[in-house]
């Protein structure tokens, strides 16, 4: 009986296709440049897609371009999508006390134009990858990068989405009016404990949104803090910030639905 088994299990691996397609999300560091500053970037991808996929842009937190926007970019790989972590702040400069993000978070954001070239030369990047669809590519920006990619919606940048997840939802500049903004569709996922997002910006938000004729989604998770999706979160010593493993899980469900709904061809 032993030998029947075996043999029939050693038929069955025989008629298996050696080059049978393995999904298996790569990524690859690329480093870029924008005036003069060298920066450094992650492009995430499956290589065991076929065709052009849509692309997304993912717009780090205050902390720089670290650990945990890789894990988004590979997150969002694994889900279909062709991800491009940018780097706002510049190759190497990466922040783990409040004080250092606070400084390298001042140094950009105080030159709109400065936020503005960054971000357009990783879309330029990210279009340009052979695997990706540049009629279909949205943005994602986490705490400070998603009131960066709000402000490039707002602006009018050629995007076909934007989310954002525990970030500010003010405008930087001027705010959204109608008929200059481009993208189908908006998702802001914030907490209901995060004191930097209160109540009152979050109905500010949706008006000026509905004023301006974009369609706009809120998605409030009520226990959560501010950079819930980030495991470290909580090691910044900050009362504001804490992880909230359901409210990450649950955010980045929604993220993905409404990506692949606002992306598909």
């Amino acid at each position: 009986m032993t030998k029947l088994v075996t043999g029939i299990i050693l038929a069955a691996l025989a008629v298996l296709p050696f080059d049978a397609p393995r999904a298996a999300v790569q990524t690859k560091e690329i480093e870029y440049e924008q005036g003069g500053t060298q920066l450094q970037g992650t492009l995430a991808w499956d290589d065991a897609a076929k065709g052009k996929r849509p692309g997304v842009l993912v717009v780090h937190e205050w902390w720089g371009h670290n650990e945990h926007a890789r894990n988004q970019a590979k997150r969002l790989a694994e889900a279909g999508f062709v991800a491009f972590a940018l780097d706002m702040y510049g190759k190497g400069k990466v922040a783990t006390h409040p004080e250092d993000a606070q400084k390298y978070m001042e140094e950009v954001t105080k030159d709109p134009a400065l936020v503005a070239a960054r971000f357009d030369a990783a879309l330029a990047l990210l279009r340009q990858q052979p695997g990706v669809d540049p009629e279909r590519v949205a943005a994602v920006g986490y705490c400070m990068g998603g009131t960066i990619a709000l402000g490039m919606a707002r602006a009018g940048r050629d995007l076909t989405a934007v989310a954002t997840l525990h970030a500010g939802l003010k405008p930087t500049g001027e705010p959204a009016k109608k008929g200059q903004v481009k993208v189908h569709g908006v998702l802001v996922q914030t907490g209901g404990k995060d004191p930097f997002v209160p109540p009152e910006q979050v109905k500010a938000f949706e008006q000026e949104m509905k004023a301006a004729g974009v369609k706009a989604k809120v998605i409030v998770y009520p226990e959560a803090k501010h950079g819930f999706t980030n495991p470290d979160a909580g090691k910044a010593g900050m009362d504001a910030l804490a992880y909230d493993a359901d409210a990450d899980h649950k955010s980045f469900k929604a993220l993905v639905d409404f990506l692949k709904k606002s992306l598909s061809a």
